[in-house]
């Protein structure tokens, strides 16, 4: 058995359940929807470890591993709106601003290599864990706060890292932790990539 697919495809999968939940249940639905985010959480974080120590992280499933997050963070994101509507909306121009900008990493890959981006950069991971903790504290707690506002500026930063790194990198290549080593790369200089943050 594939572990780190089955671990991949469990994430997938929370997305619409998260959704159901958020839109048929509501407030009820809160703890419910925490739940979910810390297994999908806990399988993002073992489906990129084990799949290393099989030796079978391919290009193909960091692809899909990268895709699979974007749509379980969507998910809670639309959860959040559908659950805080106004918070939401009193962040909205930051919030497009770091859509946009998801938006535009894509293009840049896409007219540059004609697939989609798969960095799985460093500042994208403290990305994953501020909405970690953003989400914990607005749908677990009714807070959103500093919690909300560092995953926003959080959020900013990491993309503009992706951004660089795909107009940087001569070629396709997944699993680069950051501008510096897109850098790296392109210079012709190999570097040891961490177990735990790839």
């Amino acid at each position: 058995m594939n572990i780190p697919v089955a671990l991949i495809l469990f994430r997938f999968l929370l997305a619409p359940l998260i959704l159901v939940l958020a839109f048929q249940f509501g407030e009820a639905s809160k703890p419910y929807i925490l739940v979910c985010m810390y297994l999908g959480l806990l399988s993002d974080v073992f489906d990129g470890i084990i799949a290393r120590k099989q030796n079978i992280a391919s290009a193909k499933l960091r692809r899909m591993d990268s895709q699979t997050d974007m749509v379980f963070w969507l998910s809670i994101g639309i959860s959040t709106w559908k659950l805080y509507p106004v918070l939401i909306e009193t962040h909205s121009t930051a919030i497009w601003a770091i859509l946009a900008m998801e938006a535009s990493v894509y293009v840049i890959s896409f007219i540059r290599f004609g697939k989609e981006t798969c960095t799985h950069a460093f500042l994208s991971k403290m990305w994953g864990l501020s909405l970690l903790i953003a989400f914990t504290s607005l749908i677990g707690f009714n807070h959103a706060g500093f919690p909300f506002a560092m995953a926003i500026i959080l959020g900013l930063i990491s993309h503009v890292d992706r951004i660089l790194i795909t107009l940087i990198l001569k070629s396709w290549t997944h699993d680069v932790p950051s501008a510096y080593h897109a850098w790296l790369l392109r210079r012709g200089k190999r570097f040891k990539k961490n177990i735990l943050l790839n």
